[in-house]
């Protein structure tokens, strides 16, 4: 049995690509996170914390300091803080998510923030996760994106993810929308993004 097995966590790093720094969540992120979850296009495709129910500073808090932090102790996964390398702003979260051990599987999970959108960071971001995950060990790791998010979607098209359908009503969203799911994947044997 290999030692992340055994461990049942990920080791705590930081990623660097040319422009980022994926670390850790920290409370300097708190007003940032919060100008970003309550974000209206952000909301529209991941209703966080619940559907029908507004983002809060509490939540932002509850995030950098406990949710975040506890998803690595817990063996959850691990969520990386997305930073500009030159500024060190928050632009945008990633997250190796619903690890599932046993299978050695993941997912990955990410928003931006609106002041970063457009300038290929999630694009860096998950080609950086994407490889150290397969480094780890993982056998597959997945990308789900609701159909019509033409941006979230464009991601794993672009990182060589493969489409593999749809998962259908999927995702509950706000005022009782559910939304379908595009279900991408990453093998060890796929060409490395």
């Amino acid at each position: 049995m290999s030692d992340l097995q055994e461990k049942k966590m990920l080791p705590s790093v930081v990623l660097e690509t040319d422009r980022l720094r994926l670390r850790a969540f920290i409370e300097d992120d708190i007003d940032d996170v919060l100008a970003t979850c309550s974000d209206p296009d952000l909301q529209k495709w991941i209703p966080i914390p619940a559907p029908d129910t507004p983002y809060t500073r509490k939540d932002a808090e509850e995030w950098c300091r406990e949710v975040s932090p506890g998803m690595r102790t817990r063996g959850e996964g691990q969520q990386w803080a997305m930073t500009e390398a030159d500024t060190g702003r928050l632009v945008g979260a990633i997250g190796l998510l619903r690890v599932s051990w046993a299978a050695m599987n993941g997912e990955l999970g990410y928003w931006s923030s609106p002041w970063a959108r457009n300038r290929g960071y999630m694009t860096e971001a998950v080609v950086a996760v994407s490889r150290w995950a397969l480094d780890q060990g993982f056998r597959r790791v997945e990308i789900k994106a609701a159909t019509g998010n033409a941006p979230s979607r464009s991601i794993p098209e672009r990182t060589g993810y493969t489409f593999e359908g749809v998962e259908r009503s999927a995702m509950p969203g706000h005022g009782g929308t559910r939304y379908d799911l595009a279900v991408y994947s990453l093998l060890p044997s796929d060409p490395r993004p």
